[in-house]
């Protein structure tokens, strides 16, 4: 593993950890604690999270892209399944997860690109 491959897995980890963070605690704690980062809309917020994600976890693990668009998907399931309980208070939206799933989607276009472009650059 290189020393690169680290540092992407590092940041993967950290930023799912910040997003589940984000995503999981309630508004209210939110905004007690003043954290209000993002964009105004929420979609926005989604797939700019994952598609962040997608990138890192594509560029960190190269040979592992199946597995964790499926990890990606599954985690934003279940991010709105937990949204939608009382305990947490927010709201359950479908459209979220598409939202998820479409930042995947553009996240591992960016890790591409990138891999293209450190492969024929000179």
């Amino acid at each position: 593993m290189t020393s690169c491959s680290v540092v992407l897995r590092t940041a993967f980890v950290v930023t799912f950890v910040a997003v589940l963070v984000l995503a999981l605690l309630p508004v209210s704690w939110l905004e007690e604690f003043g954290i209000d980062i993002g964009f105004s809309d929420d979609k926005l917020n989604h797939a700019g999270a994952f598609a962040v994600l997608a990138a890192l976890g594509s560029l960190g693990w190269p040979r592992r892209k199946l597995w964790l668009v499926i990890f990606l998907a599954t985690v934003g399931a279940a991010i709105e399944v937990l949204q939608g309980t009382s305990e947490i208070d927010r709201d359950f939206d479908v459209f979220d997860w598409v939202a998820d799933c479409i930042g995947i989607a553009c996240g591992l276009v960016v890790a591409g690109c990138a891999t293209w472009l450190t492969r024929h650059r000179g």
